[in-house]
């Protein structure tokens, strides 16, 4: 069997998954250890340490699991199977090329940098846009457009972030971005999860549905909104995504794990939009970075656990069950959602321990789902089918 012909490389989960593994297990506590002091910034990473951090979290973990997530979706959501074969194979060096240029390309000429910066984002949203773009809008498919607008908007927040002078307005737009993505995720995802578990219908109403949308896609723009304006829309986008809340029966889906994990993770992106609001016009005093992490480790870290485990193992043929070792994942996620958010804001003084524990939390969970996965991602799918 060829190369581009192995299981690994029909479907885009399957090697994203694996690298999004990789990235989680290593990077925070990568982090943790360079802010710390305990080991120098290298001296070949291209960015200044927060600016590399912020952006390998969204751009290389964050992207490996929506890339391969959104690569893997169009299977359900369009009718059209995934890009596959040698154009995964080189999506997946392109991505790793991203990595190697942001901790080894201090020194690069800057054409080859930009090129090894740019080239993953630039491929994934075009392929994306090459799925998405030709298929009639169908059923419950029928806001992708949203993703039309939003992917072509991650080139612009990418080359923010990398920019030290507009690191800022780069890091809350990629932010907004995500959380659009989340949010659509979210939609389309628990209508399924609720109806798996529990038989139980959730609200969907276009009238929270596409203002929900739009809003969030709005806030893309924040950065360069007046204070005022970003805060009010950041409350009122909180609001309307509490009120949807209600009509999601919470309380059946808290009584489950593996689905109220998600619902913890909508949870968040509403506390972090009410953090990220107030503080447009009153400086709290917080300790460390709360709305971000509210962000990166309460929702990311909370649903991508859960979605790598459903994917996994639904995209391969098996029985959607989370087993003790996968519960064990979401709790230790939720374990580094407390030490990383909430401990600090109690004992500051330990917050050099706190960071260190939430960074082991995810060198943890991730390490479990690598070693309980990668088998599966590699193999062909138990029931026989292609992909």
């Amino acid at each position: 069997m060829r190369f581009t012909q192995q299981p690994l490389w029909s479907a885009g989960f399957r090697p994203f998954f694996i690298l999004a593994c990789v990235a989680g297990l290593g990077l925070p506590i990568w982090w943790a250890l360079i802010f710390t002091g305990s080991v120098p910034p290298p001296l070949t990473f291209a960015l200044p340490p927060v600016q590399w951090h912020a952006h390998e979290m969204f751009y290389g973990f964050g992207w490996a699991v929506f890339g391969g997530f959104l690569l893997t979706a169009s299977k359900n959501w369009l009718n059209v199977r995934g890009w596959h074969g040698g154009a995964l194979v080189l999506l997946a060096a392109a991505w790793l090329l991203d990595r190697l240029a942001m901790s080894l390309g201090a020194g690069w000429p800057p054409a080859l940098f930009w090129l090894a910066a740019g080239l993953f984002q630039v491929a994934i949203v075009a392929m994306l846009l090459h799925t998405m773009l030709p298929q009639k809008v169908r059923g419950g498919a029928s806001d992708n457009y949203f993703f039309w607008i939003l992917l072509l908007l991650f080139l612009p927040a990418k080359f923010l972030i990398l920019q030290q002078a507009h690191f800022a307005e780069g890091w809350a737009m990629t932010l907004a971005l995500f959380r659009l993505v989340v949010l659509i995720m979210l939609e389309r995802t628990q209508v399924q999860y609720m109806r798996h578990a529990f038989q139980a219908e959730i609200l969907r109403d276009p009238r929270l549905d596409v203002p929900i949308k739009w809003l969030a896609l709005a806030l893309a723009f924040a950065p360069w909104l007046p204070a005022a304006v970003a805060g009010g829309a950041e409350a009122v986008l909180a609001l309307l995504l509490l009120v949807r809340f209600t009509g999601w029966k919470p309380l059946r889906a808290f009584s489950r794990l593996d689905v109220g994990i998600m619902y913890l993770g909508y949870l968040m992106i509403v506390a972090q939009l009410l953090v990220d609001a107030v503080g447009h016009f009153v400086a709290l005093p917080w300790v460390g970075s709360v709305s971000a992490h509210l962000f990166t480790v309460g929702v990311l870290g909370t649903i991508m656990p859960a979605m790598i485990v459903r994917i996994a193992k639904g995209h391969t043929g098996r029985e959607v069950v989370f087993e003790p070792a996968d519960k064990l994942v979401l709790w230790l996620m939720i374990a580094g959602l407390v030490a990383r958010v909430v401990m600090p804001q109690f004992h500051p003084a330990g917050y050099a321990m706190w960071l260190h524990i939430a960074a082991t939390t995810w060198l943890l969970a991730f390490a479990i789902l690598l070693w309980r996965y990668a088998p599966f991602l590699l193999a062909p799918r138990v029931d026989g089918k292609e992909h």
